[in-house]
């Protein structure tokens, strides 16, 4: 008999943002698998064991995961925002796709969150009111000019970008060149959202410019939606902008 196991979102960072269902799957988990500040959100009872890991070894928590579940445990193995975007879910299916046959028998759910993208639209109106695609900035698992590619076709197709994983102490300089790749495609004007944390006690939400806006004005916490020419801010006064994608588009 095989055991369980829950792929879970946890959210932004903020207990409000924690389905009912993801706090349902936590408190019947056993063992509970994570990046260690993802883990650190969570308060366990005496009987849960807490197997805590390093934000890259995605591979290695699934294999773990899956054989603490194929040997009967229940066992849960939590994300950020939401485990199918760029986070655990991919991992886990890939490691059943390589790994042994009894992992393909171990019952999985994957427990939708709020993502980053969502959180931080929600705070600033709905620029992801109509078409929008979301890219990892990131090179660790794809090559930098595939990245490139990915980006400039968005841009000129019109898209709104959800821009994840922006920078990092390795990567310091990609958020930038991003930028400028984007110039070239959209007008000087177009709005960018920095959405840091957004929801949690040190959230920072900017609406900047275009051809205003830099490459450290953010961190791995922050995500970015990229407009386009037909994104709209209303000024309201007194209270904050807001920012939206009209429903319809003229190209």
């Amino acid at each position: 008999m095989t055991g369980h196991l829950s792929v879970i979102g946890l959210g932004p960072g903020t207990s409000d943002q924690v389905t009912p269902e993801a706090s349902r799957h936590l408190a019947a988990a056993e063992q509970l698998f994570g990046y260690g500040p993802y883990l650190d959100r969570l308060t366990l009872v005496a009987s849960q064991r807490r197997v805590a890991s390093d934000n890259r070894e995605e591979l290695g928590r699934a294999d773990a995961a899956l054989t603490a579940a194929a040997a009967g445990a229940r066992v849960a193995i939590v994300s950020g925002g939401d485990p199918g975007v760029f986070a655990m879910a991919a991992a886990v299916c890939e490691a059943v796709e390589h790994g042994p046959e009894e992992w393909r028998t171990v019952d999985i759910s994957i427990v939708p969150g709020i993502t980053a993208m969502l959180a931080v639209a929600a705070r600033i109106g709905a620029p992801l009111g109509h078409d929008f695609c979301a890219i990892s900035l990131s090179d660790n698992l794809k090559p930098w000019e595939t990245v490139l590619t990915r980006l400039r076709a968005a841009a000129s197709a019109g898209f709104v970008i959800a821009l994840y994983n922006p920078v990092s102490r390795a990567r310091p300089w990609q958020l930038d060149a991003a930028l400028d790749l984007l110039r070239a495609e959209l007008p000087p004007e177009t709005p960018i959202v920095f959405g840091r944390a957004a929801g949690r006690a040190d959230e920072r939400l900017a609406v900047i410019r275009l051809d205003e806006a830099r490459g450290d004005m953010a961190d791995m916490a922050t995500c970015l939606i990229i407009g386009t020419a037909e994104t709209r801010i209303v000024v309201r006064p007194g209270l904050p902008a807001l920012v939206y994608a009209p429903r319809g588009a003229s190209r």
